[in-house]
């Protein structure tokens, strides 16, 4: 076998680009390790173990790690989903999901049809494991087997993706949901095969509000329509889940009425923080400091960005936008989050418009004293605050769709805090 060939069997194997795999083995060839030192090589880079001839570890899935090589399982399958991606410049249709024992679950990508359906219990003989966003992965290539069990695998996971809003999460595969459009646009991107239409929006259900993005453009994804997503993926659109239609998906209107709760979800910030993002959440607490950046800014044209003396940090020096924002810490003893108020809630908080806090500005021949005023009007008060949260390592941001300060007694809700933990 020349390089090309193994290359091609180590790739098929681990689920993994050819161009790489080749390019790792023509690297240690250059160094004369030999062919078969090098592809054991590989295969530990690539979460494959060291190839070996002696027969994968039986493990639960509680006791697989991401140092794993190759595990044999027995599971129940929980969830089927189908995904068309783009593997070695060809279009490929991989099946992904969750797989369940009585220890935990573990999601798992298959690049072959092993026609194993939801509930089914099967053996999984030679899986790879790799690391995926940080937890363990099964990957089932040319390699694996799958035998089907005659007795059922005890499991207290639910089989079936059906799920509410509130309960999805970044890179769920194989999900059904059930929800009412509440917004919903055609438009036209730059994607994989040149222009592509898409449509986008947000859906609803009674646990809360998602994006989605049909990569179909179904007309069927109109306003107020009610229907059932089945063999849907979720992926992170600015540090929230976003609901995935592919061309799998199957669309079902319901003939009913889905009821959405108006009100978003109120949550202490702690807690919110903590979920790893939220399209919809409602939290509130005590303006401790507004940063800064505050008040009047420039933005860069082309990509939207806030320059720094004139500088876009992506497209150098450019001819800003003028616009207004508030960026400000809000901390309720469980947490702090950075809420950010677009033009339209920052002129309603500063009590002008963006032009009165130019003339400001030009009069007193410093833009700071706009972002001064609106730190004497807020600081040290109490707010309520919804919109949606993205957490990154950088901290976490809550772009705010309502901002209004709060009516409520501190003294009651504080007596009420303590009454709800036992104080």
């Amino acid at each position: 076998m020349d390089v090309d060939d193994h290359a091609e069997e180590l790739a098929s194997t681990l689920g993994v680009d050819k161009a790489e795999v080749k390019s790792d083995l023509q690297n240690l060839l250059e160094y004369s390790v030999p062919i078969d030192e090098a592809k054991q090589s590989v295969r530990r880079k690539h979460g494959g173990g060291d190839g070996g001839g002696s027969s994968p570890a039986s493990k639960d899935v509680a006791d697989i790690t991401t140092e794993d090589g190759n595990v044999t399982v027995t599971v129940r399958v929980l969830t089927v989903g189908r995904r068309s991606i783009r593997y070695q410049g060809e279009e490929q249709t991989i099946r992904e999901g969750e797989l369940a024992d009585e220890t935990g679950k573990i999601s798992y990508t298959a690049w072959e049809d092993f026609g194993f359906e939801p509930g089914d219990s099967v053996t999984v003989g030679n899986a790879g494991v790799r690391e995926w966003d940080g937890e363990p992965e099964l990957n089932l290539g040319s390699s694996s087997t799958v035998a089907v069990e005659t007795t059922p695998v005890e499991t207290p996971y639910e089989v079936g993706g059906e799920t509410d809003l509130v309960d999805v999460r970044a890179g769920d595969r194989g999900r059904t949901v059930e929800v009412r459009v509440l917004e919903s646009e055609e438009r036209t991107i730059d994607g994989r095969d040149g222009e592509t239409l898409i449509r986008s929006g947000v859906v609803a259900d009674e646990t809360g509000r998602l994006p989605f993005t049909d990569w179909g453009a179904r007309p069927d994804l109109r306003d107020g329509a009610t229907l059932r997503f089945e063999d849907v993926y979720v992926r992170e659109f600015r540090g929230v889940p976003q609901i995935n239609l592919s061309e799998f998906t199957t669309v079902t209107p319901l003939g009913r009425d889905v009821e959405v709760n108006e009100s978003a979800p109120r949550m202490r910030i702690g807690e919110a923080v903590g979920s790893g993002g939220m399209f919809d959440v409602e939290v509130t607490g005590n303006l401790l400091e507004v940063r800064d950046g505050s008040g009047l800014i420039e933005r860069c044209p082309d990509c939207g960005r806030v320059l720094q003396n004139g500088q876009c940090r992506s497209h150098g020096d450019v001819d800003g936008e003028d616009d207004m924002r508030v960026k400000a810490i809000l901390d309720d003893g469980t947490g702090t989050v950075t809420v950010v108020l677009d033009r339209d809630l920052t002129e309603t908080l500063y009590g002008g418009t963006m032009e009165e806090a130019m003339e400001q500005a030009r009069e007193a021949m410093d833009k700071e004293v706009v972002a001064d005023d609106i730190r004497d009007t807020v600081v040290g008060r109490e707010f309520r605050v919804r919109g949606n949260l993205s957490v990154d390592d950088y901290g976490a941001n809550l772009e705010a769709t309502e901002f209004e300060e709060t009516e409520d007694d501190p003294a009651d809700r504080a007596a009420a805090l303590r009454e709800e933990v036992g104080a």
